[in-house]
C-alpha cells in the first residue's frame, strides 16, 4: 500500500499570477491610438453628414417655394430711406451700400458705447469704495438699479425720454448760433468736407506713429543712460501742427453747413436722431455698472498694503490710486471689461426696437423686400463675428502688454 502520509499536496495556482502571464490582447478594439483616430473620423464623418443634410434640405425648401440663392441682389436698388447715413447713399442706392451704411452705424454706436461707458464705469466703480458715505451709497444706487433692469426696458425708457421731452420742429428750441433741438433729434453746424481735411486726417495718423515712435527712443535712451529725454511734449505738438499744415497748405477751406428751421423740418447740418441718442444713453449707462463692478474687484484684488506703503510715502488718496493701485488693478480689470465690450457691441442689435438703423435694421428691410433670408443672417452673423473678435484681439493684445514679467 502507498503511504498518502509522506505526499507532498500539490500547490494551488494562483489566480492572480495566470492572469499577470495572461498574453496580452492583440485586438486593435483595445489600442488607445486606434480608438482615438477611429473616434475624431466617426465625430468627423457626423458632422460632415448633419452639413450636408441641412445644406441639401435647405436648398431643397428654397427651390420649392422658388426663391434664389446667392448674393446678387446686393447690386440691387434698394428702394429704402435711411435717416442716420455718415455716407452718401440715398433709396437709389444698391442694397449693398445700405448694409455698409448699416454696418457704419453699429460701429459707430459700439465704438462710442465703449468709449463714455468705460469712463463712467470707472468713476463709479472707484466711488463705489469711496469714504464719503452719500458718494458709496448714490454709486451703490445706480449699480443695483441699471444692472437689475432689462435692457430692453432701459432703451424704451430713454427712447421715451427723448421723443416726449423735446418739442416739435415748428417749436424748435435754437440755444445757441444755428443749433437747434427737436423731437426730431439735435441738429447742428457742420463743416462741409473737403480733400484738405482728408490730408489733415492722414497726417494726424502720422503724427500718432511719430508720437509712438518718440517714445520708444525715449525708452531706450533712459534704460542705456538713465535720462529720459521730452517724448510726449513733442508728440502732442506734432499732433496739433501736422494736421494743421497739412489743411493749411490744401487751402484752409472752411465752409459751414448750418441747419436751417422751414416749415415742415429743419433741413442742412448734421441731425443726430433721437433713436441715436436712447441707443447710445441705455447702453451706455447699463454697461457702465457692470464696469464699474469689474473696476471695484479690481481694486479690491490689490493687497492693502500698496495703500499703507503710498501713505507712508505720504502720497495723496488720489495719486495712490492713479499711480500704484490702478496699474496693478488692471491686470484684473481688463479680462472680464473685454467680456463687458463685447456684450456691448452685441446688444447694440437691440437697435432694431427703437427703430435706429444698425446692422440688423437694415439686413432685416433687405431680408423682407428680397426674400434673401439666409444670406442677410450670413452677412449680419459674419460681421458680428468679425467685429467681435477684433474687440476681442485687441484687448488680448493689452492684456498681455500690462501683464507683470517674472524673471
Amino acid at each position: 500500500m502507498t503511504d498518502i502520509t509522506n505526499q507532498k499536496p500539490e500547490a494551488v495556482p494562483d489566480p492572480r499570477q495566470t492572469s499577470a502571464k495572461k498574453a496580452p490582447s492583440t485586438s486593435f478594439i483595445y489600442d488607445e491610438g486606434f480608438r482615438n483616430i477611429a473616434f475624431q473620423v466617426i465625430m468627423i464623418a457626423a458632422v460632415i453628414f448633419a452639413g450636408f443634410y441641412l445644406v441639401n434640405n435647405t436648398l431643397y425648401n428654397l427651390e420649392t417655394r422658388n426663391i434664389k440663392t446667392g448674393f446678387e441682389f446686393v447690386d440691387q436698388e434698394s428702394g429704402f430711406d435711411i435717416n442716420q447715413n455718415i455716407i452718401e447713399y440715398s433709396p437709389a442706392s444698391t442694397y449693398g451700400t445700405a448694409l455698409v451704411v448699416g454696418l457704419i452705424n453699429t460701429l459707430i454706436v459700439a465704438v462710442l458705447g465703449i468709449f463714455f461707458a468705460t469712463i463712467i464705469g470707472t468713476i463709479v466703480g472707484v466711488s463705489r469704495l469711496s469714504t464719503n458715505w452719500l458718494i458709496a451709497k448714490i454709486a451703490s444706487t445706480y449699480v443695483e438699479v441699471v444692472r437689475n433692469i432689462p435692457l430692453l426696458l432701459q432703451l424704451f425708457m430713454w427712447y421715451g425720454v427723448f421723443t416726449t421731452a423735446f418739442p416739435p420742429v415748428r417749436e424748435a428750441w435754437n440755444p445757441v448760433g444755428s443749433m437747434y433741438v427737436s423731437n426730431r433729434g439735435f441738429h447742428i453746424p457742420v463743416v462741409e468736407w473737403a480733400d484738405p481735411f482728408t490730408m489733415g486726417a492722414i497726417a494726424v495718423v502720422v503724427a500718432i506713429i511719430a508720437w509712438v515712435f518718440l517714445v520708444q527712443r525715449a525708452k531706450k535712451v533712459q534704460a542705456a543712460t538713465g535720462k529720459r529725454p521730452a517724448s510726449h511734449l513733442i508728440g502732442f505738438g506734432l499732433l496739433i501742427a501736422l494736421p494743421v499744415l497739412a489743411w493749411a497748405a490744401g487751402g484752409a477751406p472752411w465752409d459751414v453747413d448750418a441747419p436751417a428751421l422751414g416749415r415742415f423740418n429743419i433741413r442742412g447740418g448734421l441731425t443726430i436722431t433721437p433713436e441715436l441718442v436712447a441707443l447710445l444713453f441705455g447702453l451706455v449707462f447699463y454697461t457702465a455698472g457692470f464696469i464699474a463692478e469689474v473696476v471695484r474687484s479690481g481694486i479690491l484684488a490689490v493687497s492693502k498694503g500698496q495703500w499703507e506703503a503710498g501713505e507712508a510715502l505720504g502720497l495723496s488718496r488720489r495719486r495712490i490710486l492713479n499711480l500704484i493701485v490702478l496699474p496693478q488693478a488692471l491686470r484684473v480689470i481688463v479680462p472680464p471689461t473685454t467680456n463687458q465690450y463685447l456684450n456691448l457691441t452685441k446688444n447694440s442689435s437691440l437697435a432694431v426696437a427703437i427703430g435706429y438703423p444698425d446692422l440688423v435694421s437694415v439686413a432685416n428691410t433687405t431680408m423682407n423686400q428680397t426674400g434673401q433670408a439666409i444670406e442677410s443672417i450670413a452677412l449680419i452673423m459674419a460681421a458680428y463675428l468679425t467685429v467681435s473678435l477684433s474687440i476681442s484681439a485687441f484687448m488680448n493684445w493689452y492684456n498681455k502688454r500690462i501683464a507683470l514679467v517674472e524673471r
